[in-house]
């Protein structure tokens, strides 16, 4: 999966994905890209973790599966953001790969994970989803989503 680009989107061709963090006052700005939906929502995941833990080179102890019910894209991002924060927060679970694959309008999530312990905290642990400015869609090159995280 792709990381930060750097390019303000500019040059992004179509089916490339990648995310990164934008600056934003006292909380968390991502952005994320994919070709599809799906592969969007797990780059989302994967820029909110790399906000606050360096998971390189870390190997997952345990795969875990979620399945998120049918729900409009804005929830469905919401949702699977609240999900990480909540393995975060009660079972110290950061995940260090994501895919994600669209069920009957919801989506199966797969989460190879690893310990909080075992990686190296680069930032502040994000506590909440902020709904405001929160957007995910089509895009002429895709998908595309940004949200802010409450750290």
């Amino acid at each position: 999966m792709g990381g930060d680009r750097g390019d303000d989107g500019l040059g992004r061709q179509a089916g490339e994905c990648g995310h990164r963090a934008v600056p934003h006052p006292e909380n968390i700005r991502i952005e994320a890209w994919a070709a599809c939906r799906e592969h969007c929502l797990a780059e989302a995941v994967l820029a909110m973790v790399e906000c606050f833990a360096d998971v390189s080179g870390v190997r997952p102890t345990a795969v875990d599966r979620v399945r998120l019910a049918e729900a409009s894209d804005d929830d469905l991002l919401a949702t699977l953001l609240d999900e990480i924060i909540f393995r975060l927060e009660v079972y110290g679970q950061v995940p260090v790969d994501v895919e994600a694959d669209e069920a009957d309008g919801g989506l199966d999530v797969r989460l190879a994970v690893t310990g909080l312990a075992d990686v190296e905290i680069t930032g502040a642990v994000p506590r909440a989803v902020a709904w405001n400015e929160l957007r995910i869609g089509p895009d002429p090159y895709g998908w595309s989503c940004a949200v802010t995280v409450d750290a």
